[in-house]
């Protein structure tokens, strides 16, 4: 019942943050023309774009490990998807602030830096593009029955903006809350919060 209310609460903000997916900082930042954004990084069991498959109990385990990247602000990606294993931070775009699990899809969300890449990918989000996001990792996969599945020395680097995405429906959205406060929507949000609050 929790993940039917949640997954019902993000669709009711369309796909993208709330003002309560962000911090009282972050609100703030937001109101002096900061930008973040939210969405599907990763799934879990399901065939990607490329054919691979990421069994949960690995793709778990490296969320844990990146969580302490994030912890440390050090969740960096980039502005497009390099073939390279180390993260160049001339390309660096955005960091990864938060991640967290939503049934089998790994959630996220990321800031747009005021780097020169962040700054390529704010122009393209406020023309009207909307940005996919890929993990990048490294490891080895296995074929098995027409599916590549990937091996349990899965290391997972970075998330870089693309796109198009290899993870169905993998599209990050921007938070509207500096420019259109929920006013029609609130109750239906704050009664769906207390419901999620009671299945705890």
């Amino acid at each position: 019942m929790k993940q039917y209310l949640l997954r019902e609460y993000y669709e009711l903000c369309e796909g993208g943050i709330c003002q309560d997916f962000l911090t009282e900082a972050e609100k703030l930042q937001v109101k002096n023309g900061a930008m973040f954004l939210t969405g599907v990084m990763q799934r879990a069991d399901a065939k990607n774009g490329n054919g691979r498959v990421y069994p949960r109990h690995i793709l778990k385990r490296e969320v844990e490990n990146y969580k302490k990247m994030i912890g440390d602000n050090r969740a960096l990606g980039e502005l497009d998807h390099p073939d390279d294993s180390v993260i160049n931070l001339k390309n660096v775009s955005h960091m990864v602030k938060d991640i967290w699990w939503d049934g089998d899809d790994v959630m996220g969300k990321i800031q747009i830096l005021d780097t020169p890449a962040g700054k390529i990918a704010k122009d393209l989000i406020n023309s009207g593009v909307t940005l996919g996001i890929s993990s990048r990792a490294m490891g080895s996969v296995k074929e098995s029955q027409g599916v590549t599945m990937v091996e349990d020395d899965l290391q997972l680097i970075c998330f870089d903006l693309v796109a198009e995405p290899s993870t169905n429906k993998a599209f990050m959205y921007m938070t509207e809350a500096k420019n259109k406060p929920l006013t029609t929507k609130a109750d239906k949000l704050n009664r769906l919060l207390n419901e999620i609050v009671g299945e705890e």
